[in-house]
């Protein structure tokens, strides 16, 4: 059989100029372009993964809550003052703000990462797995705590700025460590975490009234339902980590009921306070009634947490007191900021 010869519209290899040719290749090899293709994907891969975890540290949720509840503080205390609240000094109140509960989050995390560590809702945190070096955790958290308050001083008065600080000093080194040690951190905790308001009355005020004590105390009590909420949905994570909340040194869900209930119904006339100041119209008055009487009505459905026994039914109590929290405050606060007084207080 004689060998087949290339048709008129075929070319044998050699026929094929050289450019054109294609390339052998040998086995095992991979080209130059595509190794640097897969190093440039791998190196983006990791500053994507770094960018992540650095944000990931700041807890935009939990910040951006402490924003608002500032936020909410500047606009009364401007509408007192008689001035348009959406002006640059809001920007950099919020800008200070939002850096300083960011390199707190930072700090805690640094302070917690161990104990992180053992809780399933927080191990995969950046620190805790180690993701995140120790000594850029520390410096992250630390320039953010610093930069804020200096912003807020300068940009602001210092006495913000001042204040602002002893909040994080308190949060970060105060609350933190005594979670392992009291029960009372809980209460502890809640200075700090009730001081954004205040520091946004501050910002605009430049002092300390009684207005200001009052949107103070409202985020204090505030917060004592809404943990407790949370210490209850996550008892068995605080008890691996050895964390000492409530209703891990005392399992029965009585104690932990009964503190929530104290300070839903505490609540109510706290809540009023700003009404009986004359910053706040009948409008809150009648709204933060409703609110307040929300708010205590899923407080007393979380006390059925010390009457079962199926762990999945209590759970979904403290669930539901929990997304009642979150709403109340966003809602008081909106009412707060729609009704303010356009009128100068007296002290």
């Amino acid at each position: 059989m004689e060998p087949q010869t290339a048709g008129p519209w075929m070319k044998t290899v050699a026929e094929i100029p050289t450019h054109l040719q294609p390339v052998p290749v040998v086995s095992g090899a991979i080209p130059a372009t595509s190794r640097a293709t897969a190093n440039t994907t791998k190196h983006a891969s990791k500053l994507s993964i770094f960018l992540h975890d650095t944000i990931e540290t700041f807890k935009l949720r939990v910040t951006a809550m402490v924003v608002l509840t500032a936020w909410a503080g500047f606009h009364l205390g401007s509408v007192q003052f008689g001035i348009f609240s959406f002006n640059p000094t809001l920007l950099n109140t919020l800008l200070g703000v939002g850096l300083v509960s960011g390199g707190s989050s930072v700090m805690n995390q640094v302070f917690e990462r161990r104990s992180d560590a053992k809780m399933l809702r927080t191990a995969q945190r950046p620190l805790a797995t180690g993701r995140m070096g120790l000594v850029y955790g520390v410096c992250l958290g630390m320039a953010a705590i610093a930069s804020g308050s200096i912003w807020l001083a300068a940009r602001t008065n210092p006495v913000t700025g001042i204040l602002t600080l002893l909040t994080a000093v308190t949060y970060v080194g105060i609350y933190t460590p005594l979670k392992r040690h009291t029960t009372l951190a809980t209460f502890i905790g809640a200075f700090p975490g009730a001081m954004p308001p205040l520091i946004g009355w501050t910002a605009a005020r430049g002092a300390i009234e009684w207005p200001a004590v009052a949107l103070f105390a409202i985020l204090f009590v505030w917060q004592i339902p809404h943990f407790m909420a949370i210490a209850w949905l996550y008892r068995e994570d605080y008890g691996r980590a050895s964390l000492r909340m409530l209703p891990v040194v005392e399992p029965d869900g009585w104690s932990t009921a009964m503190e929530a209930l104290i300070y839903a119904i505490l609540m109510i006339p706290v809540s009023l306070v700003p009404y009986m100041l004359h910053i706040e119209g009948r409008w809150y008055l009648a709204i933060a009634t409703l609110l307040g009487l929300g708010y205590l009505f899923y407080t007393i459905r979380f006390f059925r947490i010390a009457h079962t026994s199926d762990a999945s039914q209590s759970r979904s109590y403290a669930r539901a007191l929990l997304k009642a929290s979150v709403i109340y405050l966003p809602l008081l606060l909106a009412i707060m900021m729609l009704n303010a007084q356009h009128k100068e207080f007296l002290p």
